[in-house]
C-alpha cells in the first residue's frame, strides 16, 4: 500500500476560554450552554467540530441546529447536498426517492444512524429521508470512510450518518412552528413526447408545494419533554425537458405525507438519564411508472418506531459508564394493488467505557436485530443479524492517541472479524494529523436474499457471499492561533444565544482515501428474470479540500462574513468480469469532480433585526447511468440562495430560491429533476422557555 502525505491547513483565531473550561469541540452549536464556561465559535458550516463521545480519527463534519434552522432545506437529503456538497442522486421531487453517496457507496452500504441506532432498513439497506423532521433534529454528524469505531455499527461501507435529536430543553414551555409555500415557474409545455398538442401555463404551480410543522417543549429540574408535527403536500408540477427535446410538465407525481414525534428524558440518581422517544410518519404517494410516463401507481407508506435509551454516566463504579437503547420498528408499505409488506424489527444495542487509567480506554458493545418480514413478495421470513465489538483507546502522550477495534458480525449464517486502527497525532498547537486502516464488509440485504415478485420476474438469490474490502485514509489538521480575543457575553438573535467572534478563522481541511471492495451485490437479467449476483469489484481514490474564511465585519449593518469552498476528486474503476484498470470503466452515477462553494453573510446578529443571506453553489461533473459507460449524463450545477430576515424576536421570515439559473438536469436517468423554485415561509415563536 502506498501512503500519500497531505497537509491540512485549520487555522483558526478562538476567543480565549475561562480556566477550566472545556476545549474539545464538544458540541457544534454556538448558543451559549449553562454549564459551560466560555463561548466558542466552531465554525459549524465548515463542520470542524468533533462531538464529546468516543474520539473519532476518520474524517467528520457535524451539521448544527442552526444551520438547519437558517438553510430551511424540504428533506436531508438536500440538507446534505447544500451545507456538505454531498453527492445525492434523486428521481425527482419532494417525496421521491433520494440516494445519499459517500466516497462512492451509495446509501445500503451507508449506516444511517438516529441517536445512535440504526435506521437502514434491514429489509432493502434503504433509508427514506423523507421521514426525518429536521425541526427536530439537533445536529448531524457524518463520519466518513468504512469501519467506523465512533458508533461500531455494521455495514458502514461508505461511512456514517448520525442524526441527533436528543437535547435537553430550557426550562419553562416553549412552542414554535412554521409554514412554507414553494412554487415552481410555470409555462407551456407538450403534452406529448413526440410533441403535438400544447398545454397552457398553469397558475396553481406557484402554489406547488406547502409544508407546515409545529412543535411544543418543556423543560424541568427532573425531566423534559419535546412534542413535533409536520405535513407536506407537494404536487411536484414542474416543466422539464424530455430526451427528445420537448418540454414537459410532471403529472402524477402528487406527494401528501405527515408524521409526528415525542420525546420524554427523565434525570436519574447519579447523572442517569432515561430516554423514550416514538416517531409516528404516514405517506400517500402517486409514483410515475417511469420518469416521464403519464401513468402512475399508488403507494402507501406507514411507519411506527417506539424507542428507549439508558444512559449511566457512572456504571457500578466511577471508572465505567454504559448507555443501552432498545427500539422496535413497525414498517408498512403497499404499493399499487398486488404489493404489500408487512415488517417488524427489533434492535439492542449496549455499549460500554472504561477508564482503568488516565492514558487508557477501553470500550465495548453489541448490536443485534431481529427481523420479521410478512409480504407479497417473500411470504412470511424470519432473520437475524448483529455483532460484538471491542475497541481500546490509548494515549502514551498528551499529543498521540492510538485507536484499535475488532467487531465480529454474524447473520446467524456465517461470520467475520472486522478490524481497524487509526491514530490522531497534535504533532503541535497547529498541527494534527489523523491516519486509519480499516476492514469493511456488510452482509446481503433481506430483499437481496429471498424477494420474489408476484410475476417471477425478480427473484432474491440466497447463496450471496458478503460485501468485502479493505480502506485507508490520511488528513489532518493544522491550526494557528493568532492572538487571544476575549470572550463577549453573548448577543441575542430572535431569541437564541450566539458569540459574535473578533477576530477572522481561516482553515482548510484535507483527507485523502483508498477504498477497495468485492462481491458487490447487483441486480442482473438473466434469460427472462432479474436476480441479485456478487459481480461488482471496485476500487476508489480520492481527496476531499475544504477550505473556509470567516471575517467579522464593522461595515454599515454587516458584522460577519463567511467564505467555503470544497472540492471533491474521486477515480473510481469497475474490475469485472476481467476488466482491469486500462479499461477505466467508472461506477455508475459516481461523478469524478464535485465542486462546491458557499457565502454567508450575517447583519447586525445583535438586535432583532438580525438576518443573514446564504449563497451555495454545487457543480457535478460527467456520470454514467450504466456500467458500460455509455448512458452518459450530463455535468450540472446548482445554486440556491437563502435570505433570513428576523421581524421583532418571535418571528423570521425566510426566502429559498433553489436553482437559481434553471438547470435542467436529470440526477437518475431519464427522471429529471425541477427547474427554479421559489420558497416563501415564515418561523413563529409563539412561546418560548427560560
Amino acid at each position: 500500500m502506498v501512503a500519500v502525505l497531505l497537509l491540512t491547513v485549520n487555522i483558526s483565531f478562538l476567543p480565549a476560554l475561562d480556566e477550566g473550561a472545556g476545549t474539545d469541540s464538544d458540541t457544534a452549536d454556538d448558543s451559549y450552554d449553562e454549564d459551560f464556561d466560555g463561548y466558542l465559535d466552531f465554525g459549524e458550516d465548515a463542520g470542524l467540530t468533533v462531538t464529546a463521545r468516543a474520539e473519532t480519527t476518520q474524517q467528520m463534519e457535524v451539521i448544527t441546529a442552526e444551520d438547519i434552522e437558517r438553510r430551511h432545506a424540504p428533506d436531508l437529503a438536500a440538507l446534505l447536498e447544500e451545507t456538505l456538497d454531498m453527492g445525492i442522486t434523486r428521481y425527482g421531487g419532494y417525496g421521491n426517492q433520494a440516494e445519499i453517496n459517500m466516497r462512492g457507496f451509495d446509501t445500503e452500504r451507508i449506516a444511517v444512524l438516529i441517536d445512535g441506532v440504526p435506521a437502514n432498513s434491514p429489509r432493502s439497506g434503504e433509508f427514506d429521508v423523507n421521514q426525518i423532521d429536521l425541526s427536530n433534529v439537533e445536529r448531524i454528524e457524518v463520519i466518513y470512510g468504512g469501519s467506523d469505531t465512533k458508533y461500531n455499527v455494521s455495514g458502514a461501507l461508505g461511512g456514517v450518518i448520525n442524526i441527533v435529536t436528543v437535547k435537553k430543553q430550557k426550562k419553562g414551555l416553549s412552542v414554535d412552528g412554521s409554514i412554507s409555500n414553494t412554487g415552481y415557474l410555470p409555462g407551456s409545455y407538450n403534452k406529448r413526447q413526440s410533441g403535438g398538442d400544447t398545454g397552457e401555463a398553469h397558475a396553481e404551480d406557484i402554489v406547488d408545494t406547502q409544508m407546515l410543522r409545529l412543535s411544543a417543549a418543556y423543560g424541568a429540574e427532573s425531566f423534559s419533554w419535546k412534542a413535533g408535527w409536520f405535513g407536506n403536500r407537494a404536487a411536484n408540477h414542474y416543466l422539464y425537458r424530455d430526451y427528445s427535446g420537448f418540454a414537459r410538465r410532471k403529472e402524477n407525481n402528487e406527494i401528501w405525507d405527515t408524521g409526528a414525534n415525542f420525546s420524554l428524558t427523565r434525570n436519574l440518581p447519579q447523572d442517569a438519564s432515561l430516554l423514550t422517544s416514538a416517531d409516528l410518519y404516514y405517506a400517500d404517494k402517486n409514483y410515475p411508472v417511469t420518469g416521464t410516463a403519464q401513468g402512475a401507481a399508488r403507494e402507501y407508506d406507514f411507519s411506527f418506531k417506539p424507542n428507549i435509551m439508558l444512559n449511566i454516566p457512572r456504571a457500578f463504579r466511577d471508572d465505567l459508564s454504559a448507555e443501552a437503547s432498545l427500539s422496535y420498528t413497525w414498517a408498512d408499505m403497499r404499493y399499487g394493488e398486488v404489493s404489500r409488506s408487512n415488517d417488524h424489527y427489533i434492535t439492542g444495542i449496549n455499549r460500554w467505557n472504561w477508564y482503568p487509567a488516565q492514558k487508557l480506554t477501553f470500550r465495548s458493545g453489541l448490536d443485534w436485530r431481529f427481523i420479521h418480514v410478512d409480504s407479497t413478495e417473500d411470504g412470511l421470513k424470519n432473520g437475524n443479524n448483529g455483532g460484538l465489538y471491542a475497541a481500546a483507546e490509548y494515549k502514551p502522550l498528551t499529543s498521540l492517541l492510538f485507536i484499535a477495534s475488532l467487531k465480529g458480525v454474524t447473520d446467524t449464517r456465517q461470520g467475520a472479524a472486522v478490524p481497524k486502527a487509526g491514530f490522531v497525532w497534535q504533532a503541535a498547537d497547529w498541527f494534527a494529523l489523523k491516519n486509519n486502516y480499516f476492514r469493511s464488509f456488510k452482509f446481503p440485504d433481506f430483499d437481496d436474499l429471498f424477494y420474489h415478485s408476484a410475476d417471477g420476474l425478480y427473484a432474491g438469490n440466497p447463496n450471496l457471499k458478503p460485501e468485502d474490502g479493505w480502506g485507508a485514509d490520511l488528513g489532518g489538521e493544522f491550526t494557528f492561533a493568532g492572538g487571544e480575543t476575549k470572550a463577549s457575553p453573548p448577543a441575542e438573535v430572535s431569541g437564541r444565544l450566539k458569540f459574535i467572534p473578533h477576530a477572522p478563522e481561516f482553515s482548510v481541511s484535507t483527507t485523502a482515501y483508498v477504498q477497495w471492495t468485492t462481491d458487490s451485490i447487483h441486480w442482473v437479467k438473466q434469460g427472462a428474470r432479474w436476480s441479485p449476483e456478487n459481480i461488482g469489484t471496485g476500487c476508489f481514490i480520492g481527496i476531499d479540500i475544504r477550505p473556509v474564511l470567516a471575517l467579522p465585519l464593522s461595515f454599515l449593518i454587516f458584522d460577519r462574513l463567511k467564505f467555503g469552498l470544497n472540492y471533491q476528486y474521486q477515480l473510481s474503476w469497475l474490475l469485472n468480469d476481467g476488466l482491469d484498470f486500462s479499461d477505466a470503466l467508472r461506477i455508475p452515477y459516481m461523478p469524478m469532480h464535485i465542486a462546491g462553494s458557499s457565502i454567508d453573510l450575517s447583519w447586525k446578529s445583535g438586535t432583532p433585526a438580525a438576518g443573514s443571506l446564504l449563497l451555495s453553489v454545487h457543480w457535478e461533473s460527467i456520470r454514467y447511468a450504466d456500467t458500460l459507460n455509455l448512458m452518459e449524463l450530463e455535468p450540472y450545477c446548482l445554486v440556491n440562495i437563502t435570505v433570513n430576515q428576523a421581524i421583532g424576536k418571535k418571528v423570521n421570515v425566510f426566502a429559498v430560491l433553489r436553482n437559481a439559473l434553471n438547470q435542467l438536469y436529470t440526477s437518475f436517468a431519464e427522471y429529471p429533476m425541477p427547474g427554479v423554485s421559489l420558497t416563501l415561509g415564515a418561523q413563529i415563536q409563539i412561546m418560548e422557555g427560560k
